[in-house]
């Protein structure tokens, strides 16, 4: 018997068996969230506390910040915010001290996300958690593409897989 036809008789096993699997790679590319980002809707913020620079285009939201844009919803302790040099908008979002990214049914966690809203892209690093529904992706990175509704996770990933319920 061939290296080939033991490893498929494997995997098949394994998914005849229905048992949740644990699976390490370098990188895993996922959907994320249900909807796609819309860039002409409005940006929510509320915090306890505002500090404006108008010097350097910035502003500082403190305490229990929560960012929204149609589904998406961004969540962190502390959110510096940079406008666009013509104050028409937000060019990007730096969240830090624990960041939490919702989008559908779909959650992330990391410790900090940078959000550029001109390209849609959130980069959120250290010790990503990546939930939908049961299933489960943890790695060190992960890019969301909020334009085409994709994630890449890289770092040491892993991913756990629960079955689907037999009916």
């Amino acid at each position: 018997m061939t290296d080939v036809a033991r490893l498929m008789i494997l995997v098949i096993g394994l998914f005849f068996m229905g048992l949740p699997s644990m699976t390490e790679a370098q990188g895993a590319q996922v959907a994320f969230g249900n909807t796609q980002r819309d860039r002409d809707l409005p940006v929510e913020v509320t915090s306890d506390n505002l500090n404006v620079n108008q010097n350097d285009n910035t502003a500082i939201f403190t305490g229990s910040v929560v960012i929204g844009q149609g589904e998406m919803r961004l969540s962190a302790p502390r959110v510096l915010v940079i406008y666009l040099s013509d104050k028409s908008g937000i060019e990007s979002l730096e969240a830090t001290g624990g960041v939490t990214v919702v989008s559908g049914a779909d959650a992330a966690e990391a410790a900090r996300a940078d959000y550029n809203l001109i390209t849609g892209m959130i980069e959120m690093q250290g010790d990503v958690l990546l939930v939908q529904g049961e299933n489960a992706i943890t790695g060190d990175t992960m890019i969301v593409d909020t334009t085409a509704g994709t994630a890449q996770v890289s770092g040491r990933v892993k991913t756990l897989l629960q079955p689907k319920a037999k009916e």
